[in-house]
């Protein structure tokens, strides 16, 4: 069976990795390729999953930072990709996320995906409690999502549980972008998640912001241009 040619870039587009000109040509296959977006929504939360690392915290277990070495970094994964397009795909996207954690060593400020932290406040062993979920609200007109929200507050932040939906008629295309935005203190703002849905496409995932249950102020369902669809104001 003939194998995608993009089947081992969707850790490099959720990363942010591609050219532009790779990235625009990705997304127009997206639109016709549902392996390709089943594999960008299984690791869409590791943005916001990267933006929780504290580089302090490395610099006290890594050995001091080589010298910037950004571009030649770049120039050699985008040679790595071409030369791999026979390799597992799962081992592309790895190696994709290590290349990252170097990026954030040596200065550029990219996050290292880390385990999500165990919230020790429920027991080991015993089931987590079950999660209620709350529908989030149109900002405007009615558009072409729907979702569900779920909020579990820990002592590092607040996990955030989504199930979405995106129409299976809308006048947006084939495919089109989102992505999760947590709303914090004094207007700051971060990057819970985001994927890629095509009309009639289902999605759940578990993300996580910084933000604890008393800073966290809302949450918004976006498009890519950062034009709010839902909203849910936490009380």
């Amino acid at each position: 069976m003939t194998r995608c040619e993009f089947a081992y870039d969707d850790g490099a587009y959720v990363l942010g990795a591609l050219a532009p000109a790779e990235r625009a040509a990705y997304e127009r296959h997206l639109g016709s390729c549902a392996s390709c977006r089943e594999a960008v929504a299984e690791i869409a939360v590791l943005p916001g999953l990267l933006g929780r690392l504290d580089p302090a915290g490395l610099e006290q277990i890594l050995p001091p930072p080589a010298p910037p070495r950004v571009p030649a970094l770049l120039d050699e994964a985008r040679q790595r990709r071409r030369r791999e397009r026979a390799a597992d795909r799962r081992r592309t996207a790895l190696t994709t996320l290590a290349a990252a954690g170097l990026a954030l060593v040596v200065g550029v400020g990219t996050a290292v995906a880390l385990p999500r932290p165990v919230d020790r406040s429920v027991p080991q062993g015993k089931p987590a409690p079950q999660v209620s979920m709350v529908a989030m609200r149109p900002v405007a007109a009615a558009g072409p999502v729907h979702a569900d929200l779920g909020l579990t507050g820990t002592k590092w932040g607040t996990e955030v549980k989504m199930r979405c939906g995106y129409d299976a008629r809308t006048s947006y295309g084939k495919a089109y972008p989102f992505r999760l935005v947590a709303r914090g203190p004094n207007g700051a703002t971060e990057q819970i998640g985001s994927w890629l849905a095509a009309p009639g496409d289902d999605l759940s995932f578990t993300g996580a912001t910084r933000f604890t249950d008393a800073e966290l102020v809302s949450v918004e369902l976006q498009k890519a241009d950062g034009t709010p669809l839902l909203t849910y104001a936490v009380p």
